[in-house]
């Protein structure tokens, strides 16, 4: 096996791991030396590629989410709809929140990731263990919503737009709201 094609192979085994891999384990896996694997992973490294070292042996950092929150407005019955759309385009909705004139901001976490997650949601919506957020302010709710980049972000945005249930922000509402939420 040439170096390059045994770097690639290090990045597959890292991917794939959920745990560190020790220098000997990926030695043994590519049958070369320990010193071979911290060579090959100074040449990944030096080509940008970033990896941690850990004690308990080398991983891949986990990838970083970017965040955008979405004003939206729908009915009760398209409430499934619509987190599914955003789970589906490979969104994760980490809160719901509304604005109200008088309270302020009131914010409850999702932290809905799958169907299952919004199968979870909408039974415990369903039961009557609790209401709806967006009741409080005639359906006008916010989401944060994170994703692997800004291009999906804007994906989820756009699809949301062409099933009308992106909503404009109005003049009276707060422009910042990752300072209005702590975030």
């Amino acid at each position: 096996m040439k170096g390059q094609e045994r770097r690639i192979q290090i990045l597959e085994l890292l991917r794939a791991s959920s745990a560190p891999l020790s220098g000997v384990c990926l030695a043994k896996q590519l049958q070369v030396s320990r010193q071979v694997i911290v060579q090959d992973i100074a040449l990944l490294r030096a080509n940008g590629t970033e990896i941690l070292s850990t004690n308990q042996g080398y991983l891949l950092p986990e990838p970083s989410l970017t965040s955008r929150v979405l004003k939206v407005v729908h009915t009760d019955e398209q409430v499934e709809e619509e987190l599914s759309l955003i789970v589906d385009c490979g969104g994760w909705i980490e809160d719901v929140f509304v604005y109200h004139k008088v309270y302020g901001i009131i914010k409850a976490p999702l932290n809905i990731h799958s169907r299952l997650d919004i199968k979870n949601f909408m039974q415990d919506i369903i039961s009557g263990k609790s209401k709806l957020l967006k009741n409080v302010t005639s359906g006008y709710h916010y989401h944060t919503v994170q994703a692997e980049s800004e291009q999906v972000l804007n994906y989820i945005q756009q699809q949301l737009q062409q099933k009308g249930f992106l909503a404009e922000l109005q003049d009276y509402e707060p422009i910042d709201f990752h300072k209005q939420t702590g975030k």
